[in-house]
């Protein structure tokens, strides 16, 4: 176990005070209690994939301004309170380099003056005391967001070009006001772009990507193992940047459709498959928590992959049990990242003809209770 200085303060590793075996065994063993409702299909726990320190290549960090001093870093155990973080072993070496910069850049962000009128015409000045930043490692640079509620003034944004400028870490800084905004673009170097399945993949700001590059790998080779000798047309639903599906795109016979609902994701997604001229992905923009695909749309699949948020899939795999017999997929690949959710989902699944076959556990979130795995169901 590698030992952290911040470990008493920050909340963000909770059993780092474990022995290395004896945290993979608790690991383990909670996901296994978790799947005990499933235990009647007899499926196979293969081997756990673990992703140690050092690989996370996305973080999202807390700030505020106290006495003129910023305080950058995560929150506090069972507090709000944020631990001032220099330095995180979790994080990879490149992040880590850039932190003093970061740090530099938003107190000065934080030092400007904001002027806002009042409603009787009177100027009032405030200045940014509290936000997030999320930091994005890209193949070719870091990529920022900048989140707090006040507006970017042009004295922000000069600091930005000025300090951009300067550096070669940072390629990309962007703002929003909340989680739910997309992100202005304040100042862009280059495309961040990240390389799956050795495709150059552009990613829009605030993307969300697999925490490490190490677990993103593991979950295609576990999918690409699951899928097998795979032929025909293949769903990856929930596809975010396409992961799976630039994995699956050079297999000789595949055509593949592509399914999510952000715009400006797919979009990014469809950039980077024009670049990369692959004719055989399909992208679909559709909500398929509202509108899942259904019935005919289903029909002719030799399998799909679905990948969803912490909220599961329980309609599209509703729809999909709804299938007569020789209308369904072979094959059903299922990426979560909520086990609990993973459970009322394969019930359904289970419950409408499908056989649950092999679990993989992914440990991306290494000294947490968060467990994400990959599974495999087969039609009866």
């Amino acid at each position: 176990m590698a030992e952290c200085i911040f470990n008493d303060l920050c909340g963000g590793c909770s059993f780092r005070n474990l022995d290395i075996s004896d945290y993979q065994r608790q690991k383990q063993e909670n996901l296994q209690k978790i799947l005990r409702p499933l235990s009647d299909q007899n499926f196979i726990f293969e081997k756990p994939v673990f992703i140690g320190d050092g690989n996370r290549r996305r973080a999202s960090m807390a700030f505020e301004m106290k006495k003129g001093k910023l305080v950058l870093g995560f929150n506090a155990k069972h507090s709000n309170e944020i631990s001032d973080i220099e330095h995180c072993i979790m994080l990879s070496p490149q992040i880590n380099k850039a932190l003093p910069f970061i740090r530099k850049l938003v107190s000065e962000i934080c030092a400007q003056r904001i002027a806002t009128t009042t409603k009787k015409k009177k100027v009032v000045y405030t200045t940014v005391e509290k936000g997030d930043i999320w930091i994005t490692q890209a193949d070719n640079g870091l990529d920022l967001v900048l989140e707090f509620s006040e507006s970017v003034t042009l004295d922000m944004r000069e600091i930005v070009f000025e300090k951009l400028s300067a550096q070669d870490q940072i390629i990309r800084v962007s703002h929003r006001r909340s989680p739910s905004e997309q992100p202005e673009v304040i100042m862009e170097k280059i495309k961040p772009f990240i390389t799956i399945s050795g495709y150059e993949v552009y990613i829009p700001a605030g993307t969300f990507l697999q925490p490490s590059k190490a677990g993103e790998n593991s979950l295609i080779d576990i999918v690409k193992k699951y899928l097998g000798e795979v032929s025909g047309k293949v769903a990856d639903l929930f596809c975010g940047v396409g992961t799976f599906s630039y994995s699956l795109a050079g297999k000789k016979g595949v055509k593949i459709v592509a399914v999510d609902c952000s715009s400006e994701l797919l979009a990014g997604f469809q950039a980077s498959i024009n670049k990369q001229m692959l004719s055989n992905i399909e992208i679909i923009n559709r909500n398929l928590f509202k509108y899942p695909l259904s019935g005919d749309e289903l029909n002719g699949f030799f399998a799909i992959v679905f990948d969803p948020p912490r909220s599961g899939a329980m309609t599209q795999v509703e729809a999909i049990v709804k299938l007569s017999e020789e209308q369904r997929p072979q094959k059903l690949v299922a990426v979560s990242c909520n086990p609990n959710t993973f459970v009322r989902d394969a019930k359904t699944l289970i419950d409408g003809g499908y056989r649950l076959k092999k679990i993989t556990m992914v440990d991306q979130f290494v000294y947490s209770l968060h467990s994400e795995l990959v599974a495999l169901f087969e039609k009866n």
